[in-house]
């Protein structure tokens, strides 16, 4: 009887492990399986790859980003014709280290996954991407940042097409210099690996003031005047006025022009923590959606924000993180009468002769304002490039709108902003520029970069 009972004991101790082996395994079938199929450290992926030759990349006029060349004795390798231009965008692609960003997201289809044709023995061919990306721009953008640390968006804020993204520091991509430098890469202090336009997270200083003029707005607060002392005081806390500088009697539409932190910080103080908030979640801070490179969705780090908080939001401060990505879609939702378009990089996915297997089209990703409320923040906007902080970013002949930023961080130097778009009346660019631990001032440093960008984007149409 004993016995029995030991053997039945045994029978459910096996039972429940072969149970949980199986269920391990549908698991990872169910639900990881594409997963670990794609993972860039996946050995037998790379074995699969030697039968296929990996699809270009191209920019929106067909100019070749990333191929694949084959050797004379079949060997493939992975070559770059722009160099660095596009390692944020594109990444890079080593058998010793992986891949990331496009070659990484669209692994499979630049592999031809799901292509039933047959090769004959030949080398099976992958998808190409055709890029939304301009590259005469980003060629341009890349230049005028001048090796600056920091990051510029370009994007078309009726479509969310992005025209052009340059970050820097930025790093070799081909394979070759991978492997060989990246224990250098990696160890650097100023991370080449990490791709500000989307992953970076930076105060926004004041080019956030663009959400709370918005916010003002709705409060039925456009038409206040303020009594501007140049220092906003409220319990512990003490913010001033750039330079210390007093306006006295001014309304909003000053204020934005001049950047006033006492009025922007009363506006975010007296609007109080829930407003401020619920506009900025609106905005898509902290919010995600796909998109075709790895993001930071930024945050509004506050557990519980009281009025102090919500003041320094309103000036782009405190807790609050966006990358300069976001900064372009705020920019873009305010040139689009408030229709914030999802942003993308892809424009379609085709076969080496031309047939098409996917296609993205404009989509809109959110309605944070009213087309009424976006009018108003644009004409702001226009104010501020006519009279105000950001008149370096006039454009001849073009009504541009935008605003300044000076943001202050962990260090003495801070982050340089600008975010516009032109031409006003027909928005075709909004751009977002920053330069990391620049010490200057937006409208100074920043402003002309995005000037230059936008002016020659409406130069090429």
């Amino acid at each position: 009887m004993r016995e029995n009972k030991r053997i039945i004991h045994v029978l459910i101790v096996i039972s429940i492990l072969f149970l949980s082996l199986l269920t391990y395994l549908l698991y990872f079938n169910m639900f990881r399986a594409e997963e670990v199929a794609l993972n860039s450290y996946n050995r037998r992926q790379w074995d699969e790859e030697r039968y296929v030759k990996r699809g270009s990349i191209y920019d929106c006029e067909g100019i070749v980003l990333a191929e694949t060349v084959i050797g004379d004795d079949n060997s493939q390798t992975r070559r770059y014709p722009k160099g660095r231009l596009y390692s944020h965008i594109i990444g890079y692609y080593s058998k010793v280290y992986g891949k990331s960003m496009l070659e990484m997201k669209y692994d499979s289809m630049l592999l031809g996954k799901g292509d039933i044709s047959l090769s004959f023995g030949e080398l099976k061919e992958g998808y190409d991407l055709n890029l939304t990306i301009n590259h005469k721009l980003q060629e341009y953008a890349y230049n005028q940042m001048n090796s600056r640390s920091g990051a510029a968006v370009a994007m078309n804020p009726q479509t969310g097409e992005i025209l052009a993204m340059v970050s820097l520091p930025d790093f070799d991509p081909t394979p070759e210099a991978i492997e060989r430098d990246w224990n250098n890469i990696v160890e650097k202090e100023n991370s080449p690996l990490l791709s500000r336009a989307v992953q970076g997270a930076y105060p926004p200083g004041s080019t956030y003031k663009i959400v709370t003029a918005a916010a003002a707005f709705e409060e039925g607060r456009n038409n206040e005047e303020f009594n501007d002392t140049g220092k906003f005081e409220q319990g512990s806390l003490t913010v001033d006025n750039f330079n210390s500088k007093a306006y006295g009697k001014i309304n909003l539409k000053k204020g934005f022009a001049v950047s006033s932190n006492f009025v922007f910080c009363t506006l975010g103080y007296e609007m109080g923590a829930e407003k401020m908030k619920n506009i900025t979640e609106r905005f898509y801070i902290g919010k995600d959606f796909d998109f075709d490179l790895p993001m930071n969705t930024g945050t509004i780090g506050y557990k519980s924000m009281n009025s102090s908080d919500s003041a320094l939001v309103a000036i782009g401060q405190g807790k609050l993180l966006t990358s300069p990505l976001q900064m372009a879609m705020i920019t873009s939702c305010v040139a689009n009468g408030g229709n914030m378009m999802k942003p993308y990089l892809v424009d379609s996915v085709t076969t080496d002769n031309g047939y098409v297997v996917k296609k993205n089209r404009p989509q809109s990703l959110a309605l944070p304002i009213s087309e009424n409320c976006a009018d108003y923040v644009k004409e702001l906007m226009v104010e501020t490039v006519k009279t105000g902080t950001g008149r370096n970013a006039q454009i001849s002949g073009v009504t541009v709108a935008g605003k300044t930023g000076t943001a202050e961080n962990e260090t003495e130097k801070s982050h340089a902003w600008f975010v516009g778009f032109a031409p006003s009346e027909n928005p075709k660019i909004a751009v977002a520029v920053i330069l990391e631990y620049d010490g200057g001032e937006g409208g100074v440093h920043a402003a002309p970069i995005a000037k230059n960008i936008m002016s020659k984007y409406l130069s090429l149409k």
